[in-house]
């Protein structure tokens, strides 16, 4: 995260706070699945399993859309080279678009499909060489830095350099408060609201 560029990390902090609107919302709208946090998924499709549930469906459903958004996302930006994120930025906002509109339609289901999609797709963002270099929804894994670097400072190393990280935590909290608080408002509308903010990434992020 230190690697890259302020621009980069101001528009990672942006993206992990869109993360966590989406997620909030999912969370809302399906009584406890998630959009982005695929490993709460994955807990409650072993649940599901064991307890011959219809959970397991719908949070089986839920991992298959996320993995098809990053598969989507990783194919067209393979096309696109040069203009690789702006155009997955692209796809980011049309899934949620097309997820508020559906769930917006009666069609809740496919449209929270749409918005897993749409969340897998943002993970490509920052993909280099095959490898995601700064993880967007997975906050585990950049606990797990906080966590190092600040091990790191206590053995005498730089004071602060878990912050990059910790600042991207932050955004994903702040941005599932402003889901949460804008649900009784505008409840799967905040869809829409989310793909908006995703346009206007896609048109200022660099290609």
């Amino acid at each position: 995260m230190q690697d890259h560029p302020r621009r980069d990390q101001a528009i990672a902090a942006l993206l992990a706070a869109l993360a966590g609107y989406v997620d909030a919302v999912g969370f809302l709208a399906s009584g406890g699945l998630f959009l982005s946090f695929m490993s709460g998924n994955s807990t409650r499709l072993g649940v599901g399993l064991a307890q011959a549930s219809d959970i397991a469906a719908l949070a089986g459903s839920l991992l298959a859309a996320f993995v098809a958004g990053v598969t989507l996302a990783s194919l067209l930006g393979r096309r696109l080279a040069r203009a690789r994120r702006r155009g997955q930025l692209a796809l980011v906002a049309a899934l949620l678009a097309a997820a508020a509109l559906l769930a917006g339609g009666g069609w809740l289901w496919p449209g929270l499909l749409c918005a897993a999609m749409a969340m897998g797709a943002e993970n490509t963002i920052f993909e280099a060489g095959g490898d995601v270099k700064i993880s967007l929804t997975f906050m585990t894994g950049n606990l797990v830095k906080i966590g190092q670097r600040l091990a790191l400072a206590v053995s005498g190393g730089p004071l602060w350099a878990f912050l990059p990280w910790f600042w991207l935590w932050l955004a994903m909290i702040g941005g599932a408060l402003s889901g949460a608080m804008l649900w009784p408002l505008l409840g799967t509308a905040n869809l829409g609201v989310a793909a908006a903010i995703a346009a206007v990434l896609a048109l200022v992020i660099d290609a």
